[in-house]
This record gives structure tokens, sequence and C-alpha cells, in this order.
């Protein structure tokens, strides 16, 4: 740690707990404890119930979970492979070309992306590219959306790589292709995964261009976590939203184990 003072330290550390507790952690539990909640017209909540989740696995929420995360897999993928592609593309052009392709690829990030719902829904309004109203559209935009970030993570990789690696399987006599498959590509490995848990996370919890966008027998989940607290069921709105938030942090710590033995190959 930067701070060598144990008394500066303290102040640290309690700066980023007085930061983390009212920021980031009392919102979640509030979500959390409202996921069991029948009441909450107090400072806690009061009619401890399962019913939320119970009419969760009865009803229609897990096949909302099962598209949330069919999506997000098809979407965080594709992102991956453009933006690797992109990157190692990237790496051979000159400067200012290098720029303007990462000016396309922030793109969609830097504009509102129900700007990106819209642009996709006219673009695949017409033959022969019709894809309104298929759970293709709603892939794509998820992919638009979270590419730039795979895009970034592997150029970014790329910059801290030691280039002596490749020269020396060139060297050898390696053909390019057999460079990037056997020497580049698994250096890049933990970046890679980093890269795909990310996408997968950003594309979980989009709502805004997924609104503009889903057909009726494609719903993700937030889509349903929003019209569900939208008819004011706002606790069991909350059990989706848990629901969410596990699954996505399962897939994670999926992807973090996954990386860690890349890291130590």
């Amino acid at each position: 740690m930067l701070v060598h003072s144990k008394a500066a330290r303290r102040a640290v550390h309690i700066g980023f707990f007085l930061l983390f507790v009212p920021v980031f952690a009392l919102p979640l539990l509030v979500i959390v404890a409202a996921s069991f909640a029948t009441n909450w017209s107090g400072a806690l909540p009061s009619g401890a119930t399962l019913t939320h989740y119970q009419d969760i696995v009865r009803g229609d929420s897990l096949d909302a979970l099962v598209t949330s995360v069919l999506t997000a897999l098809a979407a965080s993928t594709a992102a991956l492979a453009a933006g690797t592609w992109a990157a190692l593309a990237a790496e051979k052009l000159g400067r200012r070309t290098r720029r303007v392709l990462d000016a396309l690829f922030l793109l969609p990030v830097a504009v509102p992306s129900v700007v990106v719902g819209l642009s996709l829904l006219v673009a695949f309004s017409r033959p022969p590219f019709l894809l309104n109203g298929t759970p293709q559209i709603v892939i794509t935009a998820h992919t638009v959306l979270v590419t730039a970030f795979a895009y970034q993570s592997v150029t970014a990789a790329l910059a801290r790589l030691d280039p002596a690696y490749e020269q020396s399987a060139a060297g050898l006599g390696a053909r390019p292709a057999y460079v990037l498959w056997r020497v580049k590509l698994p250096l890049l490995l933990p970046s890679l995964t980093a890269a795909v848990g990310l996408c997968f996370a950003l594309s979980m919890g989009e709502l805004s261009a997924t609104m503009m966008l889903y057909p009726p027998d494609w719903m993700p989940l937030p889509v349903q976590i929003f019209a569900a607290t939208d008819r004011g069921s706002l606790f069991a709105g909350a059990a989706l939203a848990v629901v969410l938030m596990a699954t996505t942090l399962l897939v994670l710590l999926t992807v973090s184990r996954i990386r860690t033995r890349a890291t130590y190959r």
C-alpha cells in the first residue's frame, strides 16, 4: 500500500468503509431484504416470506433468466471474437488509423444505449436483413454495446505483452498463424477471460436497448424486473434482482477461476 503511516492507513480504511457501505453495500442489502418481505412501512422490512422466490420457480421467470444467460453468453462470445480480432489488427496499423478504430469501437458506449437500440431497430426493419421481432436483434444490440470493452481490454493486454516471445518463436521458424495460436493467444488468455466476464456482466444488466427490441418470446430478466416494479410489485422485483445478481456473480466466479488457472499456466 502506498500509505506507509499506520494512522494514515487507518484513516484510509475508515474512509473507504464510510464510502463503500452507503454507496455500494447498503443498496444491495436493501434489495436482498426486500426480496424476503411482504411489507416495509418502517425502518426494517416485515412479514418474512419465501413466496417471491417460490413464484420465480413456478412462473416464467426462470425462462427469462435462461434468456438473459443465453443472450449474455452469445453477446460476450461474439464481442470477444470481434474485439480480439480488431485489437490484433489494430496493432499493425499506424497511430492515426488506430485512433480512428478506437473511436469507432467506443462510439456505441459514448451515446445512450437507447440510441443504439433505435439505430438497430431502423437498420434491420427491412429485407434483406430483417431481424426485428427476433432474438438475434437483441443479441446483436448487446454485442454492439459490449464489444468496446473487449476491444479495450485486449488492446491494453497487447500493449503490455513482451514482444520477445513472438520474436523468439518467429526466429525459430514458426509461421505467423502458429505464433498467434500457440504463443500470443495463450499469453493473452487471462485478459481474454477477464474481458468475456466483463462483457457477460454488462449484457446481463442491459435494459434500455433491450426494451426497444425484445420480442415477446425472448424477454430477458431485466425487462421482467422493470415490468414487475412498474406494476408496483417491488418485493417480487427485488427477488428477481437477487436472482439476476446471484447468477451473474456465479458466472463471474467461474470465469475468475478459469482466469486464475490461465495466469499460472
